[in-house]
Formats: structure tokens, C-alpha cells, sequence
């Protein structure tokens, strides 16, 4: 936490000066630079480096300007973007009266740090800005307020990098693409340009009963540069991350936080470590730099089995109602295509919260079960196990004997769980957490499962919880704790079988990056579109990198239930929940026709010759808003895979990341001869509906 300025750092020790920074770009990292000119006629309050700049004027607004290219971008006017509201009023402009600047060292590295103080009324600001030399495209704020007055202040909430983008004159097309991370009954896309009059709020509490969290980075960019801002806490935070368009030519974004408090007269409060960034191309740039930052805060994502990258064919096709004999009589299929999981989804249970199997469906109970994992290993595969670890239907055993496991909301009443009709367990009360616990060694131990499936809406976050019979500190303890009990899960599995596939699908919701080092497969998790698999792909490849594989989700959900190709495309595993027809009455998009399996055979073939999933996903070469056609990139050995994506196209496409050398450029789905190019970029000619696959091997 920064710590309040003294009285004798008075605002003549640098007023115009130029602070600078560490020059620390791309490739650079640590290395000492020489000053940066401001150049520009500024006042002299501001930190920067070879990247960004961060300016205030003698109010303590601040703009935001890219030092990226040739010409320095201002990409914000000077606004009041670290606010805080009262009961009548809001403080927003807070007269300078000291600043300072000085070389700091921390678990980031090495940096440099502006810190300033300003008054409005009674209230003290003091605000830090930091810009580390291992994290050039980032700058890290800390703000404080103080109650200097005799009376106590009633807060009703606070705003940083509250930040109006103007957008490119004449731009042809969305203005801006944004990124945003809240999760909503309806699914929306995470990545999706901006159109006048929109507005999300992006709230990372519930934005349903069972819909909430996220991870907190917003991020908009134009054609030439884009801004982030979110918070780098260890943990879950109640904040908001608002984007809008109010007009044709604006964007904005903020963090903002609405939680109230008193400040008794001599007291302070902190809000968030917040941070605002710059960069070129789109959003992924922002999201592996903040998992970089989040890595030296000891963040570190899960090791995945070799077995991991296997296709998966799920039993979920043939819905709650499955028999075991359609199980059973689909497996012969399922091998001869070259499957590799086996997943026994929803409905093998009694209920939800008892995890009892169904007698109805294994009437000899868990002989039943091993059975059933004996015959998929027999068969030569892997086995996985549906679960929703924090559910519990309201007649379930479990709660009729342990009634206080259940969070509840303010008024006493129990969290529902909308979809399964079930109440949420407290994901802070040590009861549940063992009882769950004990479950996976159960799954796992006694039953030879070799995977999980954590599936539900509701396991991305968690509202406040008031059980009195749990003794929270606060109510946000549940929410905080959310990442602590999937950490308990991931390591009880790891501990039964040190090869366990952990796969953690939290159906359309944004993700949250806190429980991202708690599991090893990330999945699209119920894609509305074949866009949302490979959006959803390159954004948890950002966050997650190349070492977790992600799974495409069933192509049954894909854009006409066959495209196969924008899993792959993105370095995903492909899987599907296909029935054989004749093992069921109602037909539908799950059933595995002849033209299906002629097409599932292909792409099965092409996938595992390929084995893209163990590329290298090169997110930062192509924008996937602004570059036309919509194209993702895999370097695997020493060879170049393109995907590239448009409902109709005709024209050049850019071949981006190749070396200094030849190479012969192969369309491999249908084992087309396209020449021969030079890199280091290329570009040859196209024709295509829907996709087109390249290879690029060197010569």
C-alpha cells in the first residue's frame, strides 16, 4: 500500500520536469534507457518510458498517451479519472500540493514510481503511479483518500481510469473492438466491436442468480493502438469495469467500485491496485502481459498429462435420460473413429448434491459404476466424470442433514441455482470443502475415473454470504474463497491420480483468471457460435498459455454442428457428443449420419496428424477485429499454420511470422499445392467460403 506523502514534498521540488521512465520495450526488458523528451509542451507531471506516458495536470486529472510507432498517439484527453463519490457530491478535482518521484524495486522488479498528493476540501488524495522496466505496456496506480476534516464522510464509492477514446478519423468500419469480461444470462460474446449507444457494465459480482465473475481486464482498441484498464489484486474483487460508446466517436471505460464506507475524520482507504495499458494489435497483447504480472504475484497455471490432448466423445448426446446400453453400444463407434476420452456426463446421479449414482441406471450401485470404467479402459480409453461441485438440489440428503452448508443471502433466503433448480454451497465454509473433497477420491480412487468435468454457470462466481453458522469475517469471504476451494479439488486429484485431467467448463460465463491455476483443460464452455470458440480459444490461450489445452467444446455447437475447423484452427482439442441413430427415438444434430461421419472422420484424421493443440498460438500477429480476413496463426516445429476465417472471401491474405527463408504453402485440409513464398510476410491469393487451412513448411 503507498504510504501518505509528507507536507515538505511540496509541489516546486519537479514541477517541470519530465519523469521519466525505463526504456523497456519489446525484448528490452530491464535495461536502463536514456530520458525521454516530453517535447510536447506539457506540464512536466507525468512517467514514462518508450511505450506510455501518464500525465497530470495541477488537479491531478491525468491523460493517457502511446508511445508506440513513430508519433506519440494521445489516446485520452486530460479527465478526471480517479474519482470518489459521496452521499450529494463527488470528488474529482483535488488541487496538487506535493509531488515526488523516486526508483523502487518490488515483487514486479525494478521501476519507477510518480506518487503526487492533492486536496478538495477535506479530502486528501494521494495517488502512485508506477511503470516497471519487465512491464513496459503497463502502468500500475495506487490511490489513497483521507479524511482531514473534523466531521466523518460517507462514501458511497470510487472511480479509477475513468478514460474517454477517441476514436480514428474516417475509420471505415467498427471504430473500436473491445474486450470485455463480465458474465451474463444471455452469453455474450467477449469479444465484439462496438456500435453507438452500446453500454456493459461488467460488473464481477452476480449479474444473475448464478451468473457472475470474470476476469478483471477491460480492454478497447482502435486500428492502430488500443487501451486496457483492470486491477491486479490476488483475488476476486466486487468492481465494475463499464464500456460504452455514447457517441459515434468515444468510447469509454472505467474501474469503479460502489461499496460504502465511512471515514471517520484522520482515517483513509485504499482503493484497488488498479492499471491502465497500452498496445498495438488487439487484446491479447494486454491479457499475456497480465498473466506475467499475475505470475510474479506466485500465480501459476497447472501442468496438463500428455493424455489431455486426446479427442473427446461425450455421452451427453443422449441427455439425463442416457442408458447405460447406449453407452455401451457406442463405444465400438467411438474407437474405430479414434477417440480418446470418454466422458459420462449429467445424469448418472440420484441428485445433485448427494452424488449417489442413479439406482435406476446401476442397480447394483458402485459395482455398477466400475464396471462401466472397466469397459472404456478395456476398450482403450480414458474415462471423465461430470460433476457440479458447488450444487445441491433443496431435498438432497446432504442439505436435509446439513441444512447450514448452504450460502444464503442477506434476507436468510438460500442461493438458488437456477438451472438445476439446486441451492449453492459456501464455497468458505471447511465442511463443504471436505465433503467435496472426499468425493474426489471416491471419482477418482474408488471408481478408476481418470478425469473430471466441473461443470455449471454458478462455478465462476459466488455471491456474499450471511450463513451466520459459518462465521465469515466479511460476506465477500465466499466470494474470495472461490479460488481457494477449486485449489483444494485440483490438488485432491492430483494427489489420487498425479496424471488426473481436471477440465473446468463454466458454462458461457467470462472466466476467472484467480481459479485458472486450479485446473489443467480450459474449455468454450457452451460456444453460441463458432466465432465464441475461437475467441473464447485465443483469449484463455492469452491467459492461460500453451502448456493447458483447450478444448473446442462439442462441434455439435459449432456454426452448422461440423466446424470442426475453428477448433482446430486455434490449437483446440476437438470432441463431440454424437449418437448413433438408432439407439435413439428423437433425432437431431447429435445424430451421426453418414455425410457426419464422413466429415468427423476427416477432421479427426486431420487433427491428430497435425496436433495442433501442442503449438505455439502466435495471438499477437493478427487483430482479430480490424484484420480481414478474421486469421489465427500456430508455429509448431518449424513450420506455419494459418487459419483463416470469412463467410465469403476472395482476395489476398497476409501470411505474417514466417523467418527469412522459403517456404511451400499447402491448403492441407483438401491437399492443395498453393506455391511457394519468402518470408519473413508473404501473400498469396484466395478464394474460400467459411475457412481456409494453410500450411507453410520451409524449404
Amino acid at each position: 500500500m503507498m504510504k501518505p506523502m509528507r507536507a515538505a514534498l511540496t509541489c516546486c521540488v519537479l514541477l517541470g520536469l519530465a519523469l521519466t521512465g525505463w526504456n523497456a520495450g519489446p525484448g528490452r526488458a530491464g535495461q536502463r534507457s536514456t530520458p525521454v523528451s516530453a517535447g510536447d509542451g506539457s506540464t512536466g507531471l507525468q512517467i514514462q518510458n518508450s511505450v506510455l506516458r501518464i500525465e497530470f495536470d495541477h488537479n491531478l486529472h491525468s491523460q493517457v498517451t502511446a508511445l508506440l510507432g513513430s508519433d506519440p498517439k494521445l489516446l485520452t484527453p486530460f479527465s478526471t479519472s480517479e474519482t470518489v463519490a459521496g452521499v450529494n457530491r463527488t470528488w474529482s478535482d483535488f488541487a496538487l500540493s506535493a509531488s515526488h518521484r523516486e526508483q523502487v524495486s518490488d515483487s514486479f522488479g525494478a521501476g519507477e514510481r510518480l506518487s503526487l498528493t492533492g486536496k478538495s476540501g477535506d479530502l486528501r488524495k494521494d495517488i502512485s503511479v508506477t511503470i516497471y522496466a519487465d512491464f513496459p505496456s503497463l502502468a500500475i496506480f495506487e490511490v489513497e483518500y483521507t479524511n482531514e476534516g473534523a466531521t466523518r464522510l460517507s462514501i458511497r464509492g470510487w472511480a479509477n481510469h475513468q478514460y474517454l477514446l477517441t476514436s480514428l478519423p474516417a475509420a471505415h468500419g467498427p471504430a473500436f473492438w473491445s474486450y470485455q469480461s463480465g458474465s451474463y444470462e444471455k452469453r455474450p460474446d467477449w469479444v465484439r466491436p462496438l456500435r453507438q449507444g452500446f453500454r456493459q457494465e461488467n460488473y464481477l459480482g452476480m449479474n444473475a442468480s448464478d451468473y457472475g465473475g470474470g476476469t478483471p481486464i477491460v480492454d478497447v482498441w482502435r486500428k492502430d493502438v488500443g487501451l486496457a484498464v483492470g486491477h491486479v489484486e490476488p483475488g476476486p474483487r466486487l468492481i465494475s469495469l463499464p464500456v460504452s460508446m455514447p457517441d459515434a466517436d468515444h468510447a469509454r471505460v472505467a474501474v469503479r467500485s460502489t461499496r460504502e464506507q465511512t471515514l471517520e475524520p484522520g482515517e483513509s482507504f485504499h482503493t484497488l491496485r488498479t492499471f491502465v495499458s497500452v498496445h498495438q494489435g488487439d487484446y491479447f497483447r494486454t491479457l499475456t502481459e497480465y498473466r506475467r504480472l499475475m505470475v510474479r504475484q506466485g500465480f501459476q497455471m497447472a501442468s496438463a498429462p500428455d493424455s489431455a490432448y486426446g479427442p473427446i466423445w461425450c455421452a451427453w448426446g443422449y441427455g439425463r435420460s442416457m442408458k447405460l446400453k447406449q453407452v455401451y453400444d457406442t463405444l465400438p463407434t467411438v474407437k474405430k473413429m479414434g477417440f480418446a476420452w470418454v466422458t459420462l456426463d449429467d445424469g448418472w446421479q440420484n441428485n445433485y448434491g448427494d452424488w449417489v449414482v442413479d439406482p435406476k441406471k446401476f442397480p447394483h450401485g458402485d459395482a455398477d459404476m466400475k464396471a462401466l470404467v472397466d469397459r472404456i479402459h478395456e476398450e482403450g480409453f480414458k474415462a471423465q466424470l461430470w460433476w457440479s461441485p458447488l450444487s445441491a438440489v433443496p431435498n438432497s440428503q446432504l442439505l436435509k442433514e446439513h441444512p447450514d452448508l448452504a450460502l444464503l443471502n442477506l434476507d436468510g433466503s438460500r442461493r438458488k441455482v437456477s438451472w438445476w433448480n439446486s441451492d449453492y454451497l459456501c464455497p468458505a465454509e471447511p465442511r463443504v470443502t471436505e465433503i467435496q473433497k472426499a468425493l474426489v477420491r471416491k471419482f477418482l480412487g474408488e471408481w478408476g475415473f481418470d478425469g473430471l468435468k466441473l461443470d455449471g454457470q454458478h462455478m465462476n462466481a459466488v455471491p456474499p454470504c450471511y450463513n451466520p453458522a459459518h462465521h465469515h469475517k466479511r460476506p465477500e469471504d465466499s466470494v474470495e474463497a472461490l479460488p481457494d476451494f477449486f485449489r483444494e479439488l485440483y490438488q485432491t486429484a492430483r494427489s489420487v491420480k498425479p496424471d488426473a485431467l481436471v477440465e473446468f467448463c463454466p458454462c458461457g460465463t467470462a472466466y476467472s483468471f484467480f481459479t485458472m491455476p486450479h485446473f489443467n483443460m480450459s474449455v468454450a464452455s457452451d460456444p453460441e457460435s463458432s466465432f465464441q470458440v475461437r475467441s473464447k480459444g485465443k483469449t484463455l490461450k492469452a491467459l492461460m498459455g500453451d502448456n493447458i489445452p483447450y478444448f473446442g467444446d462439442h462441434v455439435e455447437l459449432s456454426d452448422g454442428a461440423t466446424d470442426f475447423a475453428s477448433t482446430v484452427g486455434v490449437g483446440g482439442v476437438v470432441g463431440t457428443q454424437f449418437v448413433l441413430p438408432e439407439l435413439v427415438t428423437k433425432h437431431s444434430k447429435f445424430d451421426l449420419t453418414p455425410e457426419h461421419r464422413k466429415i468427423f472422420d476427416k477432421w479427426i484424421g486431420i487433427y491428430k496428424e497435425k496436433m495442433l493443440s501442442r503449438g505455439e498460438y502466435l495471438g499477437s500477429l493478427y487483430d482479430i477485429g480490424f484484420d480481414l480476413p478474421e486469421t489465427h496463426a500456430i508455429r509448431k516445429g518449424e513450420s506455419m499454420y494459418y487459419a483463416f476465417f470469412a463467410r465469403q472471401w476472395s482476395g489476398p491474405i497476409e501470411l505474417r511470422g514466417l523467418q527469412d527463408r522459403a517456404y511451400h504453402v499447402l491448403d492441407y485440409e483438401n491437399h492443395k499445392d498453393l506455391g511457394t513464398v519468402h518470408g519473413p510476410t508473404a501473400t498469396i491469393p484466395a478464394d474460400f467460403r467459411q475457412h481456409l487451412m494453410v500450411e507453410a513448411d520451409p524449404e
